[in-house]
């Protein structure tokens, strides 16, 4: 064939290859000629992509299988990770998923959270948060840490599970809900010094963010536990410095360290960071007030079924696969710098300057930040001394992309964590803010990217304090701390102008009746009395009462606490007779733990101290799991009594029934009241010794607009004065 396509060839000469040119600069389908030879020879093997098919020039492309596979087995990998995390926390403990925190909040407050901190929901924690993270969804261990060490802690308190708990006697100490309440806010203050590697950023954590009640014994406590915490870290650092231990141990004590900056900054540097701080603080409330609206259309999503809630996870996590793997297609490669601190490229598990698709000598720098663990995009976006490391259009689609996956992440049946989120949300657009000012500013990019995450957290959470030590112990530069302050407040006074933080957010669709600190000023205009009266009247029962009232009244109410009232007494001291007195009040455990232990009397009598001593112990009075339904009472015991007054609690907190709703708020929340009874300010024959009794449920604002939805009028007025 090569002899005779030479044998029809003319010979060039450099008139017809100058021809050639200027037909090729031509349309060839407009000069085409029958007589011409469908394929030029000279061009059959080119490389360039351009080949000659006819006359007519075609774009000509293989396909690149070697990247679709690749494609393939990122997504699936990651699939069949998330898919075992979202299995776990659907079938076995649907209380792992999400952080944990505002339900630790809430507990801390004083509400009863039910399988929060058992053996299941830790162990579902622990093995999902491995595959949700594994998994590359936006999301990070710091939340379910927190959780994490909040079930140790309870586990430890109560002597294990429920099935197989210990009965020391030194556990009695911690079975009462105040020292339960102790030791889970140590718990969450070690978890956050075991995500974070800071110490004091985790109690001031518990401090700030979580404990409603702290005293200063409980301040060397957490300290005490976070520096255990501290000391067991370091010493499976130091074990693990051989590289056996996976990326565990990478950097020590300091996660993203930027101590090697030499921070240097003018009068003019305050002004980019205030614009960092009310960008933070805008962008923050943005995020509360989408991430809310997202997660309004979870719930109803979720509340179709089991399928439904792995069905979400799974399509969430085709998405952020998808969007990892093919994004750093649309980034140029850029050159590697010799003066790079680091090694480049790279295509370890960790490090910076990813190759990826690039040439040897090359990086991409949008996969340096997607194709990673989420620490190391952290780490790598915090990069000193590094200006010309990352495009524009990079760090804009990184913002971008992790502004959408921070909102559709958070919600699917998975542990994870709001901090990682928004720090690489913030740092992204600190970043690119420094890459705007360029040389109008003396502050490293870097920095910028670490000031854009704080000021983000505090936007977001509403956090200062805790949130700037656990920023300095993370990067190990003190010389950050004023500019990180100014970032801070100015951050949290933007967002607090808009909406709640993102865990009060959560607490409000969870239901939970957190108590806020501040009562509402409108609350002054409304007596405990009036609130009281907008209820059913409050069930009491005799010091010594029947058996049937007493299951009559158990089985009928859900109420968990009864005030005991007795008639016709005497009072001490005079000769008057015929008073009545307000005994205290019962909690309906001890009720149905009389029932089951037969504390039946023939006759109405009251029983002596020894007597009960011998009939109860510690253990049965704090078990609060039984039910009514399990106890079995013959008709013959019906008619028999029961001595309530050896189980009351004589002193319960009691108020008037003018005292305003706003003043009894501060004294529930602040003592940890269970239950607040209201008496009558005036006394006399005829009159109740109980009004009624007030719950946490009763002083929420929501339910109160509820009863009283003119005082939403009253508050409308208030706002705009």
């Amino acid at each position: 064939m090569e002899d005779d396509s030479n044998h029809f060839s003319k010979p060039e000469t450099p008139n017809t290859m100058k021809a050639e040119a200027e037909v090729e600069e031509r349309d060839p389908e407009s000069n085409s000629s029958l007589s011409e030879p469908l394929l030029k020879r000279n061009r059959t093997l080119s490389s360039n992509p351009l080949a000659l098919v006819g006359a007519t020039v075609s774009h000509i492309e293989s396909l690149d299988y070697e990247y679709l596979s690749g494609l393939v087995f990122f997504t699936g990998v990651n699939f069949v990770l998330t898919l075992i995390a979202a299995v776990l926390c659907v079938c076995f403990a649907p209380t792992a998923a999400g952080p944990g925190i505002p339900e630790i909040k809430a507990y801390l407050n004083g509400v009863d959270t039910p399988d929060m901190f058992g053996a299941t929901t830790l162990l579902v924690k622990i093995v999902g948060s491995i595959g949700a993270v594994s998994a590359g969804l936006d999301l990070g261990k710091e939340g379910p840490l927190v959780h994490i060490g909040s079930c140790i802690a309870s586990l430890l308190g109560q002597g294990g599970p429920d099935n197989y708990r210990l009965k020391w006697r030194w556990l009695r100490y911690f079975n009462n809900d105040r020292d339960r309440r102790d030791i889970i806010t140590a718990g969450c203050s070690s978890g956050v010094c075991a995500a974070f590697r800071s110490p004091v950023g985790g109690v001031l954590f518990a401090l700030e963010e979580v404990a409603t009640w702290w005293r200063s014994a409980l301040l060397w406590r957490t300290f005490f536990s976070t520096a255990v915490v501290v000391v067991v870290l370091r010493t499976f650092i130091e074990i693990c410095n051989s590289g056996n231990c996976g990326l565990f141990g990478t950097g020590g004590l300091i996660i993203f360290d930027v101590s090697d900056v030499k921070v240097s900054y003018q009068a003019m540097d305050i002004i980019p960071v205030i614009i960092i701080g009310i960008i933070g603080g805008l962008l923050g409330s943005l995020y509360n007030h989408l991430l809310h609206k997202i997660l309004r259309i979870y719930n109803l999503i979720n509340q179709k079924g089991k399928l439904h809630k792995l069905l979400l996870a799974l399509s969430v996590s085709l998405f952020t696969s998808v969007c990892q793997y093919c994004l750093p297609f649309l980034a140029q490669c850029k050159a590697c710098d010799p003066s790079f601190p680091e090694v480049c490229p790279t295509n370890d598990r960790s490090g910076n300057f990813k190759q990826f698709n690039c040439p040897d000598g090359y990086y991409n720098d949008l996969a340096t930040l997607l194709l990673t663990t989420n620490d190391d995009a952290v780490r790598n976006i915090f990069s000193s001394n590094t200006p010309s490391e990352f495009q524009y259009t990079s760090i804009l689609i990184f913002f971008a992309l992790y502004c959408i996956l921070g909102l559709i992440t958070f919600g699917i049946a998975v542990p994870s964590g709001l901090f990682l989120p928004i720090i690489l949300m913030g740092s992204g657009y600190g970043r690119l803010l420094s890459m705007l000012l360029g040389s109008y500013t003396n502050l490293d990019q870097g920095l910028y990217a670490v000031l854009g995450a704080a000021s983000l957290m505090a936007g977001s959470m509403r956090m200062t304090v805790s949130v700037c030590v656990i920023f300095l112990e993370l990067t190990n530069n003190l010389l950050l701390l004023p500019i990180t302050m100014i970032v801070l407040l100015i951050a949290k006074t933007v967002g607090d102008s808009f909406n709640p933080s993102i865990y009060e957010i959560i607490l409000e669709l969870k239901g939970l009746p957190f108590l806020d600190a501040n009562p509402e000023p409108w609350m002054r205009n409304l007596t405990v009395g009036e609130l009281a009266n907008a209820k059913s009247p409050a069930v009491t029962l005799s010091g010594v009462e029947k058996v049937s009232r007493i299951v009559d009244v158990l089985k009928n109410t859900t109420h968990n606490a009864f005030p005991i009232v007795d008639q016709d007494v005497p009072v001490p001291g005079t000769v008057i007779t015929g008073a009545t007195e307000l005994h205290g009040l019962i909690l309906r455990a001890h009720l149905v733990q009389a029932l089951k232990k037969k504390w039946f009397l023939a006759e109405k009598r009251r029983t002596d101290d020894w007597e009960v001593q011998k009939k109860f112990n510690w253990v049965e009075l704090s078990e609060r799991e039984l039910k009514i339904e399990q106890v079995a009472v013959a008709h013959d015991e019906m008619e028999m009594y029961i001595d309530l007054h050896p189980l009351t609690n004589t002193t319960p907190y009691t108020v008037v029934e003018s005292m305003s709703v706003a003043k009894a708020m501060v004294l529930f929340r602040q003592v940890g009241l269970r239950h607040m009874l209201i008496v009558p300010k005036y006394q006399g024959a005829g009159v109740p010794a109980v009004v009624g009794i007030l719950t946490r449920q009763d002083l929420r604002a929501y339910n109160i607009l509820t009863v009283f939805p003119h005082l939403a009028t009253h508050k409308v007025q208030q706002k705009h004065k």
